[in-house]
């Protein structure tokens, strides 16, 4: 779909309302069904293919976001434009083509138009097309289907649900029997997932990517896109099947992804202990500083309490907001990290709030040592997030058993706040074997 059509109705929706009803009024009964039933005046824009040369259109989203539809609109502008035709739509398995490449809701025949014959013979796997072009099913689980056929248009749906021991067998063998016609090309959408094959496509030279989230469909419910975010907004799966981000595990991580999941629930009412942790600047330039409050609850479980890490801040600012956490929460200890510039950061903190409970940690050992002990402690489900903090579990997700750091940002501050929290609060002389206490 061009852009045009799309200008077209915002032009129209942009009239004054009077005009704009007189416009509408005059139409005929045909014409205001069929614009009514127009497609292209309801789609949001990340659902119109692109215009130039590409060769795969990758529609890399969450769920929600319109890209069955989308695929199947293509499909069938492509059927319209191109008499004889012959398409292949390749589904997880054949199932999933059929129910929702075809059938379903957003599928195929839904999105037929009135006036056309548009047949499914599901016997054959086939659906043909007024035009005389047709659509083939296929399933990703059987990738010798795809040897010999050839095809001037495909539309790959699921693509990350490919079974893992033949998908890119699928994938070899439809593109290279993608060959009729001058200007082969495939849609592939997906929800994302860190799998070989979607990183394939991903890396191809002649890809054009859509991405999007559930919310920017406009046409959803607005009750269930706020049900959805309300249960799911920041956490690892609600990234993945929402946002349409690809969520990846560091090789040799600490805290996988799917372990911060599963650490997930509401604090205890009643907390033992609190305890705050901080890693402070290394400098007075305004770098970040790692801020993070936990709890010990009645179980003899932690709890991480918050995420009040600041950044852009001198002295001053980052020490106030210390202060300001270890108060709302009645902490009973900062546990501050001092290897450079203890007695400044002693002062700028006792400056910030003179009754401040604060003690001073020199590390011996470097983060990721020091993180292991706190680590086995998630394995073990003694720790728990009450709650979703996005940028510091990005961090702990970033931290590798072999010593390296590979999340966002040069240090991971937030990260090591946390582990001298929970050193403190739960590792008792065995945790603190590995720092001298000042």
């Amino acid at each position: 779909m061009s852009g045009a059509a799309f200008d077209a109705i915002a032009r129209v929706a942009m009239l004054p309302p009077a005009e704009r009803a007189r416009l509408v009024q005059g139409l005929s009964s045909s014409h205001l069904r069929f614009f009514n039933e127009w497609w292209e005046r309801w789609a949001h824009q990340g659902q119109f293919w692109p215009e130039g040369d590409w060769r795969v259109w990758l529609i890399r989203a969450g769920r929600g976001f319109g890209k069955t539809r989308a695929g199947a609109e293509w499909v069938s502008q492509m059927a319209r434009e191109v008499p004889k035709a012959r398409i292949a739509l390749v589904g997880a398995t054949m199932d999933d083509a059929r129910r929702v490449m075809v059938e379903g809701p957003a599928g195929l025949l839904a999105a037929a138009r009135d006036d056309e014959a548009v047949r499914w013979h599901a016997a054959l796997g086939e659906v043909r097309f007024p035009s005389g072009a047709r659509a083939f099913v296929y399933s990703a689980e059987a990738p010798e289907k795809l040897r010999g056929p050839e095809h001037g248009f495909a539309w790959c749906d699921e693509l990350a649900k490919w079974p893992l021991r033949v998908g890119d067998a699928a994938w070899d063998n439809l593109m290279m029997g993608l060959r009729q016609g001058d200007a082969p090309r495939v849609v592939v959408t997906t929800t994302p997932r860190p799998v070989k094959l979607l990183r394939r496509v991903m890396a191809l030279p002649d890809v054009h990517e859509t991405r999007g989230r559930t919310r920017d469909n406009l046409h959803l419910p607005r009750s269930f896109v706020e049900a959805m975010l309300a249960d799911y907004a920041g956490t690892r799966l609600g990234r993945q099947e929402l946002d349409g981000e690809m969520m990846d595990d560091v090789v040799g991580a600490l805290w996988p992804l799917a372990l911060i999941e599963r650490q997930r629930r509401e604090a205890p009412a009643r907390l033992v202990r609190v305890v705050v942790g901080v890693d402070p600047p290394a400098g007075t330039e305004g770098d970040a500083c790692g801020i993070v409050a936990v709890g010990l609850g009645e179980d003899l479980h932690g709890y991480v309490l918050a995420d009040a890490s600041v950044a852009g801040l001198r002295p001053e600012g980052w020490a106030a907001a210390v202060a300001e956490c270890a108060a709302r929460f009645e902490a009973e200890c900062v546990v501050a990290e001092a290897n450079q510039g203890g007695a400044m950061v002693a002062s700028v903190l006792k400056a910030a709030d003179a009754r401040l409970p604060l003690r001073l940690v020199h590390a011996s050992r470097g983060k990721a040592r020091r993180a292991e002990p706190v680590a086995l402690l998630y394995e073990k489900g003694a720790v728990w997030h009450a709650g979703t903090f996005a940028a510091l579990e990005a961090e702990m997700a970033g931290l590798q058993a072999a010593g390296g750091y590979q999340g966002p940002g040069r240090s991971p501050d937030r990260a090591d706040a946390l582990v001298w929290a929970l050193t403190e609060l739960m590792l008792g002389r065995r945790g603190r074997a590995a720092v001298r206490v000042v």
